[in-house]
């Protein structure tokens, strides 16, 4: 279970206590079960909308579900600054006498109440009896407030409103949390654009510009093919993208890389099963892992070697492997080098990798990595067909071709 799980469950279950506390007082005609039930729904519908942040958009449907399960007069919904975001219901014109309240819970941190019999209140049909105003904290701060107007009991109110106040916190612990999650995977993404290799830019053009006069029609293919990798690489749309447009890009790399070595050298074997290719993987999760095999693996093994990568359907999941018969290396040194990758820059780019694949999936979808000196190395990662909010990027544009490893069931080469 999640961190975003746990912290949304708690906060729900708060609330339901809560609420299922006040229809018990209330002796309303449904069971409890019923009114749980019915607390579940306005807890769950609010919730997306709270996750989006505190913006008037999001106040403003939020705020109905809020009034709706206080059961209350009105709700208000306000920002750090004291702006008020959204009002839903009645008693409009005492949010005048809530405003003194409202800057003193900004400025202290804690709850103000409100009583109806204080005010100077001439409307005979005011609904007002009691009003309080709650901070929303997050993290020890104030981010803003909400205020409850009812006409019952004044205990109720204060619980009442506390509770949701903490729910509504909670939600927006989680928006902060998710945004702060994904500028972290920009960062990560940005981190591996800066790791391809500028040996392997500054080889791929000379290659191409060896082959310009000996063979035009070879050096304006691997042109297309570098500019199509360079293109899909350093893309800004989108944190994940499918199976599909990984592999591509592979092929693209492995391309380039071959021209330069040599067909003995490096051989290359891809096998890809096709009811995997729109399983959605973090952005540039496999090139690293294919650039690591060559420059690392099979660059300074005499004679050269074989990449391979896989993709196979594992039921619920893709499992997907990028395999070289290379140098390998001692695992107990990996260990050591990925422990200290942030400080020595030694393998960023797996453990990068390993990195996003649990702060997306969860922590035990990390990568696996078999290696010994001498027998070359295999990583492996497995990858959920499904998971909630991972969703693919625009897809980037390709060659007038058209050409693509999703127009047949496997790719060998």
């Amino acid at each position: 279970m999640t961190e975003r799980t746990v912290l949304t469950t708690l906060a729900a279950l708060a609330v339901l206590g809560m609420f299922v506390m006040l229809c018990r007082a209330r002796r309303v005609s449904t069971s409890v079960e019923d009114a749980t039930l019915a607390a579940l729904h306005r807890v769950t519908s609010a919730a997306p909308h709270l996750r989006a942040g505190l913006t008037p958009a999001s106040a403003d449907k939020a705020a109905p579900h809020l009034r709706s399960l206080l059961d209350c007069v009105a709700v208000g919904i306000l920002d750090a600054d004291g702006t008020l975001l959204s009002w839903d219901g009645e008693a409009n014109h005492h949010y005048a006498d809530l405003r003194p309240k409202v800057e003193q819970v900004l400025r202290t941190g804690k709850r103000e109440y409100l009583d109806h019999n204080d005010l100077n209140c001439e409307d005979r049909t005011c609904q007002m009896r009691h009003a309080v105003v709650v901070p929303l904290e997050v993290e020890d701060e104030t981010r803003g407030a909400l205020a409850v107007i009812s006409d019952g009991d004044r205990k109720r109110l204060l619980r009442a409103a506390a509770e949701v106040a903490n729910h509504v916190s909670t939600q927006l612990e989680l928006a902060e949390l998710q945004e702060s999650k994904e500028r972290l995977a920009q960062a990560e993404v940005r981190a591996l654009r800066a790791q391809i290799s500028p040996h392997f830019v500054y080889n791929a053009l000379n290659t191409i510009g060896s082959l310009i006069r000996t063979d035009p029609d070879h050096a304006r293919d691997l042109l297309q093919e570098f500019a199509d990798f360079t293109r899909y690489s350093f893309r800004t749309n989108g944190l994940y993208t499918t199976l599909a447009d990984e592999i591509r890009n592979i092929d693209r790399y492995l391309t380039l890389e071959s021209a330069r070595f040599g067909p003995d050298r490096l051989k290359v074997q891809l096998k890809i099963a096709p009811e995997v290719l729109p399983v959605v993987v973090p952005f540039l999760a496999l090139q690293p892992l294919v650039e690591n095999a060559v420059r690392h693996g099979l660059a300074n093994k005499p004679g050269g070697g074989t990449v391979s990568v896989t993709a196979e359907d594992n039921g619920t999941e893709a499992l997907i492997s990028v395999d070289d018969d290379g140098i390998g290396m001692d695992p107990e040194r990996l260990d050591a080098e990925l422990a200290n990758a942030h400080l020595t820059g030694a393998h960023v780019g797996l453990g990068n990798i390993n990195n996003r694949m649990r702060a997306t999936f969860g922590n035990d979808y990390g990568l696996v990595v078999e290696t010994e000196k001498g027998a070359g190395m295999k990583v492996i990662m497995r990858v959920p067909k499904f998971a909630p909010g991972v969703r693919p990027g625009p897809p980037p544009a390709y060659d007038e071709t058209g050409i693509g490893l999703a127009a047949g069931p496997s790719v060998g080469r």
